[in-house]
């Protein structure tokens, strides 16, 4: 088991945003989590990367280790968790490869940042072409290519995705989803939370639903594209 995560409780003042929630990935895994908006799905990557405070009884544990007495910079740093936010989160004002280059700041090995980029232009040949551009000047779809490739950098062994069809026309989303199963090929784990269920479900092996701060259901793909309560929630049908 590479992340497990036990009882996690988030509040934002006063309001529950998860109830106590478990689950998790095993190492080479592609697992997503769907659910409506405010469902909770962004609030559980923030709260795997520590960049929100959870509640006590929370557990989250990494590669054996408690993510827990890790601050964000380290969860990235040293544990090669990378998260790719909604919204992309690029510097606007840097350009291609400053964005990706600012993501090895913690590396020491020079030669695999060179492979690693070479690697990042091969799946993306776009940001070639455009390495030299401002990341503020480029489409919705380069800008989450952008992001996904600069958390790629980060010599990541587990990738965090949250929504990241999100703005995109079909093609330019579906380029994006053959990019990210190369990447796990390569041996990345991917968790991703996505309000597209088919697209989610289609891509992942593993699913889980989460309702209102909890999870309902899980199971594989495949059973959870099957499940009437899951086709008449999200699937249109």
């Amino acid at each position: 088991m590479l992340l497990s995560i036990e009882n996690l409780a988030v509040s934002y003042d006063r309001i529950k945003a998860l109830h106590g929630i478990s689950f998790q990935v095993d190492e080479g895994e592609i697992v997503c989590i769907i659910g409506a908006n405010g469902a909770g799905k962004s609030t559980t990557l923030r709260a795997i990367s520590r960049l929100i405070p959870v509640e006590s009884g929370s557990k989250m544990t990494y590669m054996g280790k408690d993510l827990l007495k890790y601050p964000a910079d380290k969860v990235v740093s040293e544990l090669g968790i990378s998260h790719v936010p909604e919204g992309r989160r690029l510097f606007g004002n840097l350009t291609v490869i400053e964005n990706l280059r600012l993501a090895t700041f913690a590396r020491k090995d020079g030669r695999a940042i060179e492979r690693d980029l070479e690697r990042v232009f091969s799946i993306f040949p776009r940001l070639e072409e455009r390495k030299t551009q401002k990341a503020e000047t480029l489409s919705g779809g380069e800008q989450q290519m952008l992001a996904v490739g600069r958390a790629f950098m980060s010599a990541r062994k587990m990738m965090l995705l949250d929504e990241p069809s999100m703005g995109l026309a079909p093609l330019l989303m579906m380029n994006v989803f053959d990019a990210l199963k190369d990447i796990n090929r390569e041996g990345t784990t991917i968790l991703l939370v996505e309000q597209n269920a088919r697209l989610a479900l289609k891509f992942a092996q593993r699913g889980y639903v989460l309702e209102n701060g909890n999870l309902v259901l899980q199971g594989k793909s495949e059973e959870l594209l099957a499940d009437p309560e899951v086709k008449k929630a999200y699937l249109g049908g």
